[in-house]
């Protein structure tokens, strides 16, 4: 089971350990992190997930959607980490992932 570490908006750091195979969204969500919207549930159709991924696991991700490029695009808060956590799919493999909490638009 990957275990995860979240930086809050407010600077704020925890960890959850999380079952594999649920999206780092879900993971976020269920475990209180209610500061990520996540409004569409999922269906990356908005942006509200929006997270910052660590460089060092960056490239351990699978490939950007171009839906996702294009939903990111649309945030003011875009960095060249900037993810949607509902389209990371948390594995054995992203155990000790660090990820920040996006500033809201």
């Amino acid at each position: 089971m990957p275990e995860i570490t979240i930086t809050t908006r407010e600077g704020e750091t925890s960890s959850l350990t999380v079952k594999a195979g649920v999206t780092l969204m879900e993971a976020l969500r269920d475990g209180g992190h209610d500061e990520l919207l996540a409004l569409c549930g999922g269906c990356c159709s908005c942006a509200t997930c929006h997270v910052y991924i660590d460089p060092e696991f960056a490239a351990k991700l699978p490939a950007m959607s171009e839906d996702e490029n294009e939903l990111l695009d649309s945030t003011s808060h875009r960095k060249e980490t900037s993810r949607l956590s509902c389209q990371i799919k948390l594995t054995d493999a992203l155990n000790g992932l660090r990820t920040t909490i996006a500033p809201e638009d």
